[in-house]
């Protein structure tokens, strides 16, 4: 998997996640993972918080990347 991005999330007024990975997988599919302590996850989100932080992610990376001349997307 490539890792695309590293970010933090304020999720709620009362949750902060720091070190959210971005990554991507061989078939380009794009997946937020939480950060590790050790070998173990720090967090886990149920599968349709996972895919809306996965989705903010993705546009907040493609923006960037995009307005950085980094590349563009079709």
């Amino acid at each position: 998997m490539k890792l695309l991005a590293v970010f933090d999330l304020h999720l709620t007024d009362t949750v902060r996640l720091y070190g959210l990975r971005l990554l991507e997988t061989p078939d380009g599919r794009r997946i937020v993972y939480a950060a590790q302590a050790g070998s173990r996850r720090t967090a886990t989100f149920d599968p349709q918080l996972a895919e809306r932080i996965t989705q903010l992610a993705s546009h907040t990376y493609s923006e960037a990347a995009t307005a950085h001349g980094a590349h563009s997307e079709s």
